[in-house]
């Protein structure tokens, strides 16, 4: 067995994020009929913001929310709790799409993450967030360079930016493999404790505002009903309510057109053992002043940050997949092969650590992938169900503005945000099996052949960005 199998060999299959003492009790499932105005499905962050919005918004509303497992499970338990503000998966993704709602979206995307902080603080939830910015590293000569022209770019725009040469950026994170860093320090983006956050809507929702919340409840199929409004078989029960908000994200939903809009593609993370002082001393990341949100700056990106316990969380890499015909159960958490390729990346970049850690935690959880590479809002039953799904990786603040958007399809306060292309445009869907099998795999063998060649985009990747096309992988 080698170092880093032997550092991995105890750890718990489970996510970090659900292996604490604030796990609240679950909710007993639905057993019986009701009667709601809006049925939310999904105990996210998508189903959570959407019901504590419309609460502040209208007291009234009459709510129930179901949940397939227990709230916080799925994407929104699962995920790195890296906080970034971007509605529509960053710069370049607006300029390759949005262009021309650039400024909109930006403004849209600082008022929704002022809004969500100042929500957090309101209720007192305990999300542990940290304003940490964001910094991506580069790992070699050639992505050092290309990093440099963001950055002189990122600063020409006015942006909050400050550049890091090999020599200094080794004195914030000491790693043999950073050659220069970036650290985008302005807004508020950050981390957070994703799990914590679910939790604390959860407790909002029903101390506050008596949303009814049924956990262990799946949504089996649904229906308009006669005169309007829905009637939604459940396990152990039927919801008959005036609408229905959808948000299961990248899980398969009974409506066949939520799930061309997205696929589920695995990924998968590792957590260490909380680090002594003298293990951060050795790495300088963690010390006072250095607690970075990083990410290695190329296409089949790490994403890697630390927690208030001392933690270092570690994902992403090669190691996402795409399982053929839209694979979403539990057992496909427990990739032993995968969390292992993991662990021997975390010790190529900190080898100084080879021997002194274990790893507590693995786990996967799945990112909802539309094409476009960013949020995908629509409507059924003429108007009477809604969702917005596909968050493509950047869910963590996103989603509360989905949820909203979600709302307001439903009818609730509409605003002028509706009628921007990236809301009223429909999202090319994906196409059917095999082709999207062989569609992702090659996309992600050209994208990690672009990483070998130092960023340089082949043929095919040309090809997608020039039709918009794109997908977490």
């Amino acid at each position: 067995m080698q170092a880093h199998q032997r550092a991995l060999a105890n750890a718990k299959l489970m996510s970090l994020w659900h292996d604490c003492d604030a796990r609240p009790a679950q909710e007993p499932p639905l057993d019986g009929d009701e009667r709601c105005e809006l049925l939310i499905v999904g105990g996210g962050f998508t189903g959570l913001w959407a019901a504590l919005q419309l609460k502040e918004q209208q007291a009234d509303a009459d709510i129930v929310l179901i949940e397939k497992s227990f709230i916080a499970d799925g994407a929104s338990g699962r995920n790195g709790g890296f906080l970034d503000a971007s509605l529509a998966h960053g710069e370049a993704n607006i300029a390759l799409r949005f262009a021309d709602e650039a400024d909109q979206l930006a403004s849209l995307a600082e008022q929704n993450i002022r809004e969500l902080l100042a929500t957090i603080e309101r209720y007192n939830i305990d999300a542990r967030y940290e304003k940490t910015g964001m910094t991506s590293l580069a790992m070699n000569a050639h992505s050092a360079e290309r990093l440099h022209q963001e950055y002189l770019e990122a600063r020409a725009a006015g942006e909050d930016a400050v550049w890091y040469d090999r020599d200094a950026a080794r004195l914030q994170v000491n790693s043999p493999r950073v050659e220069a860093a970036c650290w985008y320090r302005g807004g508020y983006d950050g981390v957070l404790d994703p799990a914590r956050l679910c939790w604390g809507l959860k407790a909002v929702l029903k101390e506050q505002y008596n949303v009814r919340i049924y956990e262990g409840t799946a949504m089996l199929a649904t229906e308009p009903v006669s005169g309007g409004g829905m009637r939604t078989r459940c396990t152990n029960g039927v919801v008959t309510s005036d609408k229905v908000l959808i948000a299961t994200n990248g899980y398969t939903s009974p409506i066949k057109k939520v799930n061309r809009s997205t696929i589920p593609i695995w990924d998968y993370q590792i957590a260490t053992q909380a680090l002594t002082d003298a293990q951060f001393e050795q790495i300088a990341w963690g010390t006072q002043n250095s607690r970075h949100a990083l990410e290695d700056y190329v296409n089949m990106f790490h994403y890697f940050r630390l927690t208030q316990d001392g933690r270092i969380t570690w994902g992403g890499g090669g190691d996402v997949r795409y399982y053929f015909n839209r694979g979403t159960h539990d057992s496909l958490m427990d990739a032993q092969d995968r969390h292992e390729r993991l662990a021997k990346e975390f010790f190529e970049f900190f080898p100084q650590l080879e021997g002194e850690i274990e790893f507590t935690h693995r786990w996967g959880g799945i990112i909802g992938s539309s094409t476009r590479f960013c949020m995908v809002p629509d409507t059924a039953y003429d108007g009477r169900v809604a969702w917005t799904v596909g968050y493509t990786g950047l869910g963590v603040c996103a989603s509360r503005f989905g949820a909203r958007i979600a709302l307001e399809l439903l009818g609730y306060q509409p605003s002028s945000a509706l009628q921007l292309k990236f809301i009223a445009h429909k999202a090319l869907p994906w196409a059917p099996e095999p082709l999207r099998w062989l569609g992702v795999k090659f996309t992600q063998y050209e994208l990690q052949r672009a990483d070998r060649n130092g960023g340089r985009r082949g043929l095919w990747l040309k090809l997608l960005d020039k039709l918009g096309l794109g997908f977490a992988c």
